[in-house]
Parts: C-alpha cells; sequence; structure tokens
C-alpha cells in the first residue's frame, strides 16, 4: 500500500514519500533562518574560524610544544618572535604534517608571537590555534553522541508508550539528578587505563576520547526530552495513523514518518548541546581533570593564565586571548542555536528582524 503524507497543513510537518527531499516546513525554516542577520553573521564567523585553523594547524601541531628555555619568560605580544626561525624549522621538519608546508615557514614564524609568550617561551598563539581545535572538536564529538543517542531514546520512549516510556523517562530524570562533573570523573576513572591500553599507551588521546565520551553521555538528556515530545505530537497525526493502517511497523515509522519530521528540532538541539559540551569541557580543563598538559585547551590556557596573575606583574594576554576566544566562539554558536530555534519552529510565521 503507499505510504500516507502529512495533512497539507502549513503548520502541520509534512514529509515526502522518499523522504529524501526537504519538506515545506525545512524549506520555509531556511528562508527565515537566512534572514536572520545575527545568526549569518555568526555562522560566518565560525567558519571563517575553521578555515583559519585548518591554514594555522600544521605549524599549531609542529610547534604548540617549543620551547625556548633560553628566554623562558613571559613575553607580551609582539610582531618580532623571540627564538631563532631555525628551530621552528627544525620542529616543523620532523612533523610529516609541517613537513607539507615548508613553503610558509617564513611568514607562520612571524606571527608565533601575535599573542605572546608562556612562561616557558612557547608560542600563545599556535596553542591557543590547537586549543581552539581540541576543544571543538571535543564539543561537536560529544554533542553528535548525545544527539543521536537523545533522539533514539526519546523518539523510542514514545513511539512504544506506556510503562517502556515511563521506565526511560524516569531513567532521564534519574540521571538529570546527578551532578555531571562526577559521572565525567567516574567515567574517566573507569575507562582510562582499559582505552588507553587499547590506544597503544598514547594517554593524550586517550583522554581526550574519554572526554568526548563522558560529556556526550551526560548531556543527551535534554534532546531525549525534546525529541519524545516533538515524537508524541506527531504520532497523534493523521499520516501516523494512515501509516499503523497500513501494516508499517513501529521502525519504519520511526524512520521513515517520524525522523524526518523532527530534522528541525534536532538540528537546534545539536547546536545549543555544542556550545554547552564545549563549555562543560573548558570547565573540567580549568579544574584540571580535562585536557592534560602538555596539549593545550582553551580551558588549560585560561587556568594558566589565571595563575600568572598577580598583584606585582601582569601578564595579560595569557588570560586575556584564550578567553576571548572562547566567549566569541560560544557567543556565535548560540547565535546560530537561536536562530535555528526561530526559523524551524513550527509556530513562528513571521521572520526575524535583528
Amino acid at each position: 500500500m503507499g505510504t500516507a503524507t502529512a495533512p497539507s497543513d502549513s503548520r502541520l510537518p509534512t514529509v515526502d514519500k522518499g523522504g529524501s527531499r526537504p519538506t515545506l516546513q525545512q524549506r520555509r525554516g531556511w528562508v527565515r533562518f537566512r534572514r536572520n542577520h545575527l545568526a549569518i553573521i555568526s555562522a560566518w564567523f565560525l567558519v571563517w574560524c575553521l578555515l583559519s585553523i585548518a591554514v594555522a594547524m600544521p605549524f599549531a601541531v609542529s610547534w604548540f610544544d617549543v620551547q625556548d628555555l633560553e628566554q623562558a619568560v613571559r613575553h607580551p605580544p609582539t610582531a618580532t618572535p623571540i627564538g631563532t626561525q631555525a628551530a621552528f624549522a627544525e620542529q616543523l621538519r620532523e612533523n610529516p604534517v609541517g613537513a607539507w608546508f615548508r613553503w610558509a615557514e617564513s611568514a607562520a614564524y612571524r606571527v608565533s608571537g601575535w599573542m605572546g609568550y608562556d612562561a616557558l617561551g612557547r608560542s600563545l598563539w599556535y596553542r591557543a590555534m590547537l586549543g581552539w581545535l581540541v576543544r571543538l572538536g571535543i564539543g561537536l564529538a560529544a554533542a553528535t553522541i548525545a544527539v543521536t543517542f537523545g533522539t533514539f531514546w526519546g523518539a523510542a520512549a514514545a513511539l512504544v508508550g506506556g510503562g517502556t516510556d515511563t521506565l526511560m523517562m524516569r531513567v532521564v530524570d534519574v540521571l538529570y539528578g546527578l551532578p555531571y562533573v562526577l559521572l565525567v570523573i567516574l567515567l574517566k576513572v573507569g575507562l582510562e587505563e582499559p582505552l588507553r591500553s587499547l590506544l597503544g599507551n598514547r594517554a593524550e588521546l586517550a583522554n581526550i576520547v574519554i572526554l568526548f565520551v563522558a560529556i556526550g553521555s551526560v548531556s543527551w538528556l535534554t534532546p531525549a526530552r525534546v525529541v519524545r515530545g516533538q515524537v508524541l505530537s506527531l504520532t497523534r497525526q493523521a499520516f501516523v495513523e494512515a501509516a499503523r493502517a497500513g501494516g508499517a511497523g513501529n521502525l519504519r515509522i520511526l524512520w521513515r514518518h517520524l525522523l524526518p519530521n523532527v530534522v528541525g528540532p534536532v538540528l537546534v538541539c545539536a547546536t545549543l548541546v555544542v556550545p554547552q559540551a564545549i563549555l562543560q569541557e573548558s570547565f573540567l580543563s580549568f579544574l584540571g581533570i580535562g585536557v592534560r598538559a602538555p596539549m593545550p585547551s582553551l580551558g588549560r590556557l585560561a587556568a594558566d593564565g589565571v595563575q600568572a596573575v598577580n598583584t606585582f606583574v601582569g601578564f595579560w594576554w595569557l588570560i586575556t586571548f584564550p578567553c576571548v576566544i572562547l566567549v566569541a566562539t560560544l557567543v556565535a554558536l548560540n547565535f546560530v542555536g537561536d536562530g535555528l530555534r526561530d526559523a524551524f519552529d513550527p509556530k513562528s510565521s513571521v521572520a526575524p528582524m535583528v
């Protein structure tokens, strides 16, 4: 029998027969999103940051831990780098990725002092670049885990209903009541040694993997509740009843009819979970239980900057630049999330004027 579709009312979600093309609701949502100037500017800012990081990444991977012990004092931002270009070039030759970009060696060396240096003579510019990528990678990975698991958990609970729904949502309520820092610490303690052995005793990589798994495992609760509410409202619509009458099972209804219609709310949840996961990683790194030295993270750099602030000499750049990058990224992600929420809200019919 043919697949039933949603009613023609534009206020209700619709899905095409194949489920591959965007629905009318989704197309209108993207039009409203493009009219939100703050969201578009924030999106382009994030794209610009990603492109800049991609250009600087080969040098950041090579030089983020290069020390100039002969001048191991905190140097302020300067256009004249400390140390010698030969030392940077030698480190670049040792890195297989950085060796591909020897043609930009001189320019990369000149920008190494733009954000100043830390107590060991390391370039804050390249440490911040790599720290930004590490933080964003952990945030995106944790958000992917959280949104994927939360979507299927909430959708399954709403679709099955009854006692199963009650039990699944009570699990969510119990986890909501537990402090996430404690859960992250317990996961780190329990998984760190097995994962380190699995990754060939690479402690830094194991620590990063544990971080995004731990943060993702405690960030899926809100997406689960949001998706459950959306699916509960959709299951009362005529097109779901028609699909059931046509002999479609729960799995087919979930995959072909319900999930395509919750793409908007799930996308909004993802854009809101990413800054939350980034902030959690920065907070954990600030406390000293996140990314471990010498691998940089903005939270770790901010913690080092706080230690460098005293009443005698203020090394302001060590805390200013990491915090500015962190705040700018979080603000941009929140503007994008708010724009997507306004665009894909089914009750919203007026484009934002911001």
